[in-house]
């Protein structure tokens, strides 16, 4: 058993750096990529060709014929949401025929879910998280309140007490919590009985399976959702999401011990965003931010709601280094700075008196601290980065920007992503990445 060939991607910011692309891009490499956390509120885009796939619950290399994608019980699964992409990549031509397999102790968002969270944010006012409402976090909460639905659940089909005692009881729940026409338990227990028989053929034992092809030496690729700001434990809490998209959700979401991991590839923008509420302490003004907005087309994939902008946080990118013990960085959309007369990257934090190099647990405090900036210069005056494919095609000015990355967040820039495309890449020579990419 090799454990060195498996690698594990996850988010160094607040979600949305361009993962999708990133694992597309390795996982030729791969005999199976695994999905650990999160929902269908997260949106991996990949442009292969001119071609677009938005993928939210099937991991990114199921557009590689020959990779068997996972998606592990730490995730949580609309079947409606599931079945819907499924239906879009074949639609598109891609053969997804034994290629996934769903696990079985995954638990399952049913519609009043989704009431429910909507019900929470509206009551939150001004305190509001800006959750997708797609029923992620009631889900979780039903799984750690042990009231969850899983995937084994749905095998009784209609004739099953426990699946129908289940849905009965958190209807009626549901019920007492929401104003206006009752949801009616059958109708819910029927539909999310007659799901099985289409779900049936790529349910499995998902920690079985992975334990078996590494005992083969099948070289697994860990797909990250969201991103290290974003996670329950250690994000900016509470605009955070409902599990942990660091490291650790990998070996609970998928039932692998740590050993399994041979490294941690760090996903990070060349800039900085997030979407909803919460603090992002180098957001930009609005003319600049909309400028990055636009050239970077920073809408949500799964919601199409803006993401805010702001320079590269390096306290940010060091902080996820840390948890997830990342060995080293991708740096996507370099290419959206293009047009940027000068730069900044924020070292740290100035708070009252006090200079910090990471971020207070206190969001109030954070929101309250005032960035610690470097300036560097842009590279407007000479030629741009869109689409280049070795380092010796960037413009001095571009790499004396990654070096500095490189020190700040104190680990190696292994890729380079210089467009949409999966051609628009670098990859360092003898650098972590090209262990799989060259």
């Amino acid at each position: 058993m090799t454990l060195d060939r498996n690698l594990a991607v996850v988010g160094a910011q607040w979600g949305d750096e361009g993962k999708g692309k990133i694992v597309d891009l390795l996982a030729p490499a791969f005999s199976v990529v695994a999905r650990s956390q999160g929902g269908h509120n997260a949106g991996h885009t990949v442009l292969v060709g001119g071609r677009q796939f938005i993928l939210h619950l099937i991991p990114s290399g199921i557009l590689h014929p020959g990779v068997t994608c996972v998606i592990g019980n730490g995730v949580v699964i609309d079947v409606g949401a599931l079945f819907a992409e499924l239906d879009g990549l074949a639609a598109q031509g891609i053969d997804l025929d034994g290629r996934l397999l769903v696990s079985d102790r995954a638990h399952v968002i049913l519609p009043y879910h989704r009431e429910i969270e909507r019900l929470a944010e509206e009551r939150r006012g001004a305190l509001r998280i800006d959750t997708t409402s797609r029923g992620i976090g009631p889900s979780y909460e039903d799984k750690a309140g042990r009231r969850g639905i899983r995937i084994a659940d749905l095998a009784g089909g209609a004739h099953g007490e426990r699946l129908a005692g289940l849905v009965r009881a958190n209807v009626e729940a549901r019920n007492r919590l929401v104003a206006g026409e009752p949801l009616d338990w059958r109708e819910v227990h029927a539909d999310a009985a007659e799901s099985w028989a289409r779900l049936q053929p790529m349910v499995g034992d998902v920690s079985e399976f992975l334990a078996s092809a590494l005992a083969a030496g099948r070289a697994v690729l860990f797909e990250g959702a969201q991103g290290a700001m974003l996670d329950l434990d250690h994000g900016t809490y509470p605009y955070v999401t409902s599990s942990n998209a660091t490291i650790g959700g990998v070996c609970t979401g998928l039932g692998v011990g740590p050993r399994a991991i041979g490294s941690v590839l760090g996903i990070a923008k060349a800039y900085t965003t997030r979407v909803g509420a919460g603090p992002l302490p180098t957001e930009l003004d609005s003319v600049l931010a909309d400028r990055l907005r636009e050239v970077g087309r920073e809408y949500g994939a799964s919601t199409g709601r803006p993401r805010r902008c702001g320079w590269f946080d390096a306290a940010v990118v060091r902080r996820a280094v840390r948890i997830n013990g990342i060995d080293a960085l991708a740096v996507t959309k370099l290419d959206v700075l293009d047009a940027l007369e000068e730069l900044r990257v924020c070292t740290g934090y100035r708070c009252g008196e006090a200079h910090l190099t990471d971020l207070p647990a206190d969001v109030e405090r954070l929101e309250a601290c005032r960035p610690v900036y470097e300036t560097l210069p842009g590279w407007a005056h000479t030629r741009g980065t869109a689409g280049a494919r070795r380092e010796t095609d960037l413009p001095a000015e571009a790499r004396a920007y990654l070096d500095r990355l490189e020190a700040v967040c104190g680990v190696p820039i292994s890729i380079v992503s210089t467009g949409s495309d999966r051609s628009e890449t670098i990859v360092r020579p003898e650098s972590l990445g090209a262990r799989w990419l060259t």
